[in-house]
């Protein structure tokens, strides 16, 4: 096993409940590593963090993880399988319009108008 798998393997099951389903896959090709995670369903979100912060810290770990080791290392975080993922996360999707939401600004003025400087 790498260095930066056994590195990533060490750190997530240090952050879950269920550190027996944390499963990794490591692929070499010509843009690098690239290391596939797959954890429980309930550890999504020990994962991912808040505004996917956690994701992103680990990601950066692995990066430094790969320079120190002169290769480039990108995560993959899968979706589990029967995942809780909210159906409000899903419902914000980048195409929404403002006129789905109730009393939203028509206009530029009109948001100006509302934060009452």
């Amino acid at each position: 096993m790498e260095l930066d798998q056994q590195f990533l393997e060490q750190l997530v099951k240090s952050l879950v409940d269920h550190p027996e389903s944390v499963k990794i896959n490591r692929t070499v090709d010509e843009m690098g590593v690239l290391l596939t995670l797959d954890v429980h369903a309930e550890d999504m979100g020990k994962i991912i963090g808040r505004s996917g912060n956690t994701a992103k810290a680990i990601r950066t770990l692995l990066r430094v993880v790969g320079m120190k080791n002169e290769a480039r290392v990108n995560l993959k975080i899968n979706e589990p399988e029967g995942g809780t993922r909210s159906s409000a996360s899903a419902d914000m999707s980048a195409d929404a319009n403002v006129d789905d939401v109730p009393n939203a600004p028509k206009s530029l003025d009109e948001a100006i108008d509302g934060l009452r400087i």
